[in-house]
């Protein structure tokens, strides 16, 4: 079942590595055999900007991964050096929240996890009742 869901990007895919072409191909073959499909792909076409913009294959590498000019020299030293300081402080600041959450949802554990132990405790001590609510005599 996970290749049947798997081949509508697997095609996608394919056609992008081909370009533009290969998209207004499959388009015409899809109105030549089965006149929906042709439709479908016209309207994904417009829908995914794929008519309008450039090559596809050079704008779906971009998209799929936007932070690939992350680390690339600028070529002015000084600019280099305030970014990559700039981008670890952020990142330990990031790492540091990260703790903070964790620390958090602990305490919030341990109080729920306390408050239980102690509703349990009181109902064990009083005979009186029983699930929380008075025994009739």
């Amino acid at each position: 079942m996970s290749s049947v869901a798997t081949w509508p990007s697997q095609a996608e895919t394919w056609l992008d590595e081909r370009g533009k072409g290969a998209w207004i191909a499959a388009m015409v073959l899809g109105f030549i055999f089965l006149w929906p499909v042709g439709l479908a792909l016209l309207a994904y076409m417009i829908w995914s900007k794929r008519m309008f913009k450039g090559s596809c294959a050079r704008r779906s590498t971009h998209h799929l991964n936007p932070a690939r000019h992350r680390f690339n020299s600028t070529g002015n030293a000084a600019f280099d050096s305030y970014k990559s300081q700039t981008l670890r402080r952020l990142e330990e600041e990031q790492d540091a929240f990260e703790a903070f959450l964790q620390r958090l949802r602990e305490a919030k554990d341990k109080s729920e996890f306390d408050q239980f132990m102690d509703d349990r405790a009181s109902k064990a001590r009083d005979p009186k009742t029983e699930n929380g609510e008075p025994v009739s005599a």
